[in-house]
């Protein structure tokens, strides 16, 4: 507890005891900012080296805490968020690898713990703005969507009491507005943007609304959360807090930077985005200021896998700039590049200002972390791969976690503990190079081991050096994914039949 709580704590003792009562018991509000696509070496925080100015990130940490080894369950959108939502590892649900579209169904059922049904629970109001990607049920005839329907299994079967977004990427139509079920305003036309007409700023053609435009889709997610904030200020300090999942579009394609941010870091219009993105991150901190619920309240910044090639890497190089920081691959890979993120908690009231950790992180520590905080209980379901993050927000070096199981867009696997990563793939699993069928093509081992504390740029495949690593970190792979989670309980079903272990290679003994 910090000095200036504790000191107000203590006059309300003395004059008020009840109302300090109520105070010490006041829940935090907690605010959870998800990027799209934004690489650990996008942003000062996590990259020393940074070429992109983020001034508003570069004080939220200054603030808070920053966590240098954090990743997403995935290196890409639908399953990370998954794992997010559900505290759950994502290949454990039916989705076993790629992504959903604009018009899939919805992937978590509504019997799934979740977030949102954890905050409700916790006596929280819930909110979701923003980027889903996890699928809801439009009404359909045939193939077409009858955009005068409610949607239906949205984020509310979810757990969230209301919601406002799209449904999938920012370049996935259709490009309409939903709040809560309905749609804001029926498309009146057909829109698109060729990547040869602009490698930046296209997004694939389909119905678009008639309130719903690209460039400004961020400020307006942006805008329509800091409502949020000032509306629900009231009964957040009177005991009913407020959980929001603000899901970002960018730095994701289509990569649309408006004015003053359009051509103000010098690189390129991706660099630009991120920098509009740290703008508009300020706004919302500001507005937890001025509505005086800054102190009470943990706001959490990452983002939902590492930097798509879509942003330039070349022109970036150029100029000194690497998404990826020191680490290999970018998103879609199974290399570091692909789910190592930006993580930042600032939390006034709790967190230590100005501090960094290498706890090992991933997103489905949210889960639990959040949990703890609301003081629940764990239950068999919900959180099975989940650890709580308290006790690194109070200054230990680890919530426990000593094993990660990452996933990357092709449905590869790659296992850590310690500083030892096996990754179960011949190439990168993904986007970069060496792709999956060259490598084989190329005769590479069908597995790769590196040890991250002597090779962060996975350089040295040691794999046919160590076989007893290799045994090992085999078995406790399979030892996790029979039990259905990570964490300490009872076994539990996955939702499909796991299998992880590449062509030809037998499983441990």
């Amino acid at each position: 507890m910090s000095l200036t709580i504790r000191t107000v704590l203590i006059a309300l003792a003395l004059t008020h005891p009840e109302a300090a009562t109520a105070a010490a018991n006041l829940k935090p509000n907690i605010v959870f900012i998800l990027a799209d696509d934004l690489g650990i070496g996008d942003i000062s925080p996590t990259n020393p080296d940074c070429k992109i100015r983020t001034p508003h990130l570069r004080k939220m940490a200054d603030e808070g805490l920053t966590f240098l080894d954090a990743h997403t369950s995935s290196s890409v959108c639908t399953p990370t968020r998954y794992g997010l939502l559900t505290g759950r590892y994502n290949w454990r649900s039916r989705l076993a690898r790629g992504v959903l579209s604009g018009t899939s169904s919805h992937l978590i059922p509504a019997d799934r713990p979740t977030l949102g049904h954890l905050m409700r629970k916790g006596g929280y109001h819930t909110a979701m703005i923003g980027k889903w990607h996890l699928g809801w049920d439009w009404h359909k005839n045939g193939k077409t969507i009858d955009f005068t329907k409610p949607v239906k299994n949205g984020p509310d079967i979810n757990g969230f009491d209301q919601y406002y977004g799209h449904c999938g990427s920012l370049d996935m139509p259709p490009y309409v507005w939903v709040d809560t079920g309905r749609i804001t305003a029926a498309p009146d036309r057909e829109e698109g943007v060729s990547r040869k007409d602009d490698p930046y700023g296209w997004y694939r053609k389909g119905p678009i609304g008639s309130d719903f435009i690209i460039e400004d889709v961020l400020p307006h997610l942006f805008s329509r959360a800091i409502e949020y904030v000032k509306a629900r200020a009231k009964a957040a300090k009177a005991g009913k807090p407020f959980f929001l999942y603000l899901a970002l579009p960018a730095p994701h394609t289509p990569i649309v930077p408006v004015p003053p941010f359009k051509g103000s870091s010098g690189l390129n219009p991706y660099a630009d985005f991120v920098m509009q993105t740290d703008h508009h991150v300020g706004e919302l901190l500001a507005s937890l200021k001025e509505t005086g619920l800054d102190k009470n309240t943990l706001v959490i910044f990452t983002s939902d896998n590492g930097c798509s090639p879509q942003a330039n890497f070349e022109l970036l190089k150029e100029h000194g700039h690497y998404p990826s920081g020191k680490y290999r691959g970018h998103k879609a890979d199974i290399y570091e590049g692909g789910h190592r993120v930006p993580f930042i908690a600032r939390w006034p009231g709790r967190i230590k200002a100005g501090g960094s950790t290498k706890a090992l992180t991933c997103l489905t520590d949210i889960y639990s972390t959040l949990e703890a905080i609301t003081g629940q209980t764990r239950q068999p379901l919900g959180g099975e791969d989940g650890f709580s993050l308290l006790p690194v927000f109070d200054g230990e070096e680890t919530s426990g976690r000593d094993t990660l199981i990452s996933h990357s867009i092709g449905g590869f696997f790659a296992i850590r503990q310690g500083p030892w990563k096996l990754c179960l793939s011949a190439g990168s699993g993904g986007w970069s190079a060496p792709r999956e069928n060259v490598a084989k093509k190329n005769g590479l081992p069908p597995m790769q081991l590196f040890n991250l504390d002597d090779d962060p740029g996975e350089t040295n495949n040691v794999v046919n050096a160590r076989a007893e690593k290799v045994e090992a970190l085999l078995r406790l792979l399979d030892r996790q994914v029979r039990n259905g989670r990570c964490t300490p309980g009872e076994t539990v079903p996955n939702d499909r039949d796991v299998k992880f272990l590449p062509a030809g290679v037998t499983g441990p003994t």
